[in-house]
This record gives structure tokens, C-alpha cells and sequence, in this order.
């Protein structure tokens, strides 16, 4: 085997056609041969190239409604023999088979198929055979053959052929063979988790997890890790559909407080008011709704305006020129938002190190994901957390009721509790967070954060009581004990929602009894690790 190996044959069969007809062109001024299949080689045809269709070079046309055309010795010889094999070179010759020293594959729009719902028969059916199997045998023989699965990598061969008077290096076809590996992989990742989900396999024998690269990032969470950022080929609204309208780069930080916060906000409908969380370190720091952006935007900073600083903030409703002018008046790392108007944009143009990523549209709160996390020799799979407790769902377990104005502050600390992470505690008042204790190892150590961040805030606005005097209280799993729920009741609040299921239960009722304050259970719990 030497390092470059000339392009004489080439055989073309593509589903996606952009750029064929350019690329077919290039290679027949090359002097290369075309060999293809179908509407490929109509298409080659079509535009005046001399194309030789790979039934006369099998002797077998197409069948069973294209099912069968390339799985045939006369294209799996010529991509698999090896030149510098006497036996494999006196096979091709005994039985006439050409060498074929370039394939173009890209395969059936499977994915394309499940996005837009097709039904299992035509699932089925966008199942490509033949594609991947040539795609495998090509790349397996990379000492000789050149393998392209992916039209951004034509321009790429054309630049290797002409670099290398018609001939690719060693090098080079191996680059493409890991790509056409990969490629296939993904294929059948989407596959075999299609056909999971078809037959109501929740936990199949086998799972695979594929992705394609959209970023290669400075550095992970830390200057010394390498990283990158991989899209699933999902279309839900987030980090990985948004456009970047201006600022840096985002990094691995950016893109994983930026999801957070995404994920945040759309628990609050658009059509009901205004939302605006702001987050640091994938908790958020302040969260409310109001009657437009710029409030709920100034509610969500009074929380925690410390913490804000160079944080990322989420908009449920297109950002508007005034809450733009508002957000540019501390440092923030982003903003995303489903849309911006005009006068926005150009109000961030002059912040150029702030990014602005825009959307179509907000994920929607509730739709099934499985969500991954790798750990040592293995990876954890689960559904994500969807789970919804509405005004219906609450059990009032004191003898205070709670007011409907308590209720909405009690379901608001619910929804933001389930994004902030354990231990959480939450104090919400006026469809505000006014304290936020996240990620402590004592329920209690939670309730003091958070009390004491909303003590201080209360100073820093020139207020006599805190802020927690008079709010409502979530804790996203049970009180183990009533120190927990003593803790909130000294800060002042005056409701709590929690999921209940402890073995002391009737001790922290009791304990809200004596201190005369509502408490309603969920019968579900929010843990975030």
C-alpha cells in the first residue's frame, strides 16, 4: 500500500443531491468514471454527464422497489479488494470486476422521517441497506478507497485531488473513513432508539447515543479540559437551535447555564405574563413574572443582584427595547430569548461582548427527553423531570388554608424549585424569588441561604423586613425533620409547599400548626443532583 492512491472510478448514490451535479462535474473534468444508482444517476445524466448506471455494471437491475441494486460482488469487490493483494487483484480480474476508488453516499432521510412523524411502515422503509453496507466496505479499505458521506466534505476532495495530481493521501482517507463510521454509527443510533420507543421498549438490552459536532470549545469547565459541543438532531428550542446574533463565543459554561435557564423559563406560559429568570452556575439567582418584561426583568435582579452579575438570562416573551436597555446595565454573559425587536439588537450591538441567542420559539415544559449522565464505566438514563403539579394536585395538610394569593406564590416556588439544585429551598413572594438556597448538603443549610440572601437583599433596598417576611416556601422534597421548616418560619414565611412522604410528617404539621402557617403537599418531589 503507498500513502496516495489515484481516483479513477468513482460510484455516486446519494439521498441528499445538493451539490451532486457540482461535484459529478468536477470529477468527470478529472477524468474520473461515474458509476451510480437511480435518481442519482438521472440527475448526473440529466445534466449531461456520461454516467454508467450500476445495473449494467452488476447485470442485475434494480429490484424490489430499490431494496436490492448495490448488494452485489461487482461493487462490494471493487470497494473491498486490496491493490496490493495478488489473490484479491487475480479475483477482480477472474470475474470482472472493476475497482471502484471513490464512494459518495449519503443515506435515506431517516431522521428527516422522524422529525417530521412518519408513521413505523414508512419509518421502515427510510431504513437504508445498501447504503450503509457500501459506506462500511469502503471506509473498512481506506488504504485504497476514498470514502464521502457528507456533502460539506466535497470541496474538501476536490481540494486533496488537486493537491495531489487526481490521487488521496493515506492520511486523508482515513480522516474520511472515521467520519463515515461515525456516520453509520448515528444511523443506526436513530434506528435502534426509533424502534425502541415503536414497540415500547424502555429500557432496551442495548442503547446507543449519537451526535454531530457543532463547536469545538476553548476549553470544558476548566482551562486544562478539552471539550466540545454535540447536537442530538433534535429540534427542541434551546442553546443548540439558537442563532448567535453577536458576542463571543460561547463556552462549555455558557452553554450549559444558558440551557438551564431556558429550560427555567419555560415553565411559564408567555401568554399569561412575562417571565425572566436570571442564572448562575446553573441555579438561578432570581426568577419572576410581570406585566411586561422590564418588570418581571427587575423583579427577577432584586432577588440577588450580586449573584446576577455575569449571569445568563432567559426571556419567555421577544426582547424589547427596554428591558435590553435595563440588562446592559450590569455585565451579563447572555441573553436568550424567542426573538428581539429591532431597537433591541441594536442596543446589544453596543455591548459587543454580550451574546444574544435567539430562538423560534420555547421548549415546551412537559414534553418527553431522556437525559443522560455519565459515570464511572457506565452512563445513567431517565426520563427528564416533566413532572407537573397544578392547583388540583395540592393537598392542604394544616389547619391554615392557604389564600389564593398564596396558592399562585406556592406554585411559582414549585416550578422554579424543580431547577434549582438539591438540597432546594425557594422563598417566593408577589410571583417572585425573593431567596434562593441551592445545592446544600442540609435542607436546613438550604432554608438559611436563602433566608439570608433575602435578608440581605432587603437592606440593599433600603427595606426594614426582609424580603422573605410574608412569602411562600417550597422545598423540592420533604422536611425530614421540622428544623427545616422552622428555619423558614423564623425568616417569615407564611406558606410552604412541599412533596410530604417523610416518616415525621405529622411532626412538621404539627410544627406548622403552633406557628400558624399553611402547608400544602405535592406528592411529588423535585430532586436535581
Amino acid at each position: 500500500m503507498t500513502d496516495l492512491h489515484p481516483v479513477r472510478r468513482a460510484l455516486l448514490s446519494v439521498s441528499d443531491k445538493t451539490g451532486l451535479i457540482e461535484l459529478g462535474k468536477a470529477l468527470a473534468a478529472r477524468g474520473v468514471e461515474l458509476l451510480s444508482t437511480g435518481g442519482s444517476a438521472k440527475a448526473l445524466r440529466d445534466a449531461g454527464l456520461t454516467v454508467k448506471d450500476v445495473a449494467d455494471v452488476t447485470g442485475f437491475p434494480e429490484m424490489m422497489d430499490g431494496r436490492v441494486k448495490t448488494l452485489h460482488p461487482k461493487v462490494h469487490g471493487g470497494l473491498l479488494a486490496l491493490r496490493d493483494n495478488e489473490d484479491h487483484v487475480a479475483a477482480l480480474n477472474e470475474h470482472g470486476i472493476g475497482e471502484i476508488d471513490l464512494l459518495v453516499v449519503n443515506l435515506y432521510p431517516f431522521e428527516a422521517a422522524l422529525e417530521r412523524g412518519a408513521d413505523y411502515a414508512e419509518m421502515i422503509e427510510n431504513i437504508d441497506i445498501g447504503g450503509p453496507a457500501m459506506i462500511r466496505a469502503s471506509a473498512k479499505n481506506h488504504g485504497f478507497v476514498t470514502t464521502v458521506v457528507d456533502v460539506e466534505d466535497y470541496d474538501a476532495l476536490l481540494a486533496e485531488l488537486d493537491a495531489n495530481d487526481g490521487q488521496t493521501s493515506y492520511a486523508f482517507r482515513q480522516k474520511l473513513a472515521q467520519i463515515a463510521y461515525a456516520r453509520t454509527g448515528a444511523y443506526d443510533a436513530a434506528v435502534s432508539t426509533w424502534m425502541a420507543q415503536a414497540i415500547g421498549e424502555e429500557t432496551p438490552r442495548r442503547r446507543v447515543f449519537a451526535g454531530e459536532i457543532k463547536q469545538t470549545l476553548r476549553y470544558g469547565e476548566n482551562s486544562h479540559q478539552k471539550a466540545a459541543f454535540y447536537t442530538d438532531g433534535s429540534a427542541r428550542p434551546g442553546v443548540a437551535t439558537a442563532v448567535q446574533l453577536q458576542g463571543k463565543e460561547l463556552s462549555y459554561n455558557n452553554i450549559n447555564d444558558t440551557d438551564a435557564a431556558y429550560e427555567l423559563v419555560a415553565e411559564f406560559d408567555p401568554a399569561e405574563a412575562a417571565a425572566v429568570a436570571i442564572i448562575k452556575h446553573a441555579n438561578p439567582c432570581g426568577v419572576a413574572t410581570g406585566a411586561t418584561l422590564l418588570e418581571a426583568y427587575q423583579k427577577a435582579f432584586d432577588c440577588d443582584r450580586t449573584s446576577a452579575f455575569g449571569g445568563i438570562v432567559a426571556l419567555n416573551q421577544p426582547l424589547d427595547a427596554a428591558t435590553a436597555e435595563k440588562i446592559t446595565e450590569i455585565f451579563t454573559e447572555v441573553v436568550i430569548a424567542p426573538g428581539a425587536s429591532d431597537e433591541a439588537k441594536e442596543i446589544f450591538a453596543k455591548k459587543k461582548n454580550l451574546r444574544l441567542l435567539l430562538t423560534d420559539a420555547l421548549p415546551v415544559s412537559r414534553a418527553a427527553i431522556t437525559a443522560y449522565k455519565q459515570v464511572a464505566g457506565g452512563v445513567l438514563v431517565q426520563d427528564k423531570d416533566v413532572g407537573y403539579v397544578g392547583l388540583d394536585d395540592l393537598k392542604v395538610v394544616t389547619e391554615a388554608k392557604p389564600s389564593d394569593e398564596q396558592l399562585q406564590d406556592l406554585l411559582f416556588a414549585w416550578k422554579v424549585a424543580k431547577h434549582v439544585k438539591s438540597n432546594a429551598i425557594v422563598y417566593v413572594k408577589g410571583n417572585a424569588t425573593v431567596g434562593v438556597g441551592a445545592g446544600q448538603m442540609s435542607r436546613v443549610d438550604s432554608a438559611n441561604v436563602a433566608a439570608s440572601k433575602a435578608e440581605r437583599m432587603a437592606k440593599e433596598l433600603g427595606l426594614e423586613d426582609s424580603l422573605a417576611k410574608g412569602s411562600a416556601v417550597a422545598s423540592d422534597a420533604f422536611f425530614p425533620f421540622a428544623d427545616g421548616l422552622l428555619e423558614a418560619v423564623a425568616a417569615g414565611a407564611s406558606c410552604v409547599i412541599q412533596p410530604g412522604g417523610s416518616m415525621r410528617d405529622q411532626e412538621v404539621i404539627d410544627a406548622a400548626n403552633e406557628n400558624g402557617i399553611a402547608m400544602v403537599f405535592t406528592g411529588m418531589r423535585h430532586f436535581r443532583h
